[in-house]
């Protein structure tokens, strides 16, 4: 999220994610992907700053977390999770081809990555 300011002084944070545009005549715009604007009293210049460094923390905080801060996560359904368990049968119903996952059963628990 970005912290910019309204004309009348109160701040609040957007998601850049989510700006489709920035306009300037004179006072700043920012217009949502949804339709919704804003008048924000930072300059354009500024909010695109904003936005860059915003997208800057994102990557080096994925890299970080890549670099074995973190434990590696992925998808498992529950009835397939953990050593010797078998899945439930109420959940199999067609096994994907050259595995072991039943179709149709949606993944539910993260669990850390062999």
């Amino acid at each position: 999220m970005i912290v910019v300011t309204r004309l009348n002084g109160t701040r609040f944070a957007v998601n850049p994610d989510l700006i489709e545009r920035v306009h300037a005549s004179p006072d700043t715009y920012l217009v949502m992907v949804d339709g919704t604007t804003y008048v924000v009293s930072e300059p354009m210049d500024t909010v695109i700053d904003l936005i860059a460094r915003y997208r800057a923390r994102v990557v080096a905080t994925a890299r970080a977390l890549s670099d074995g801060e973190a434990p590696r996560l992925s998808l498992v359904p529950d009835s397939v999770a953990g050593p010797g368990r078998t899945p439930d049968p109420v959940a199999v119903v067609t096994a994907i081809p050259g595995t072991d996952l039943p179709v149709g059963v949606v993944p539910d628990v993260l669990h850390p990555a062999p």
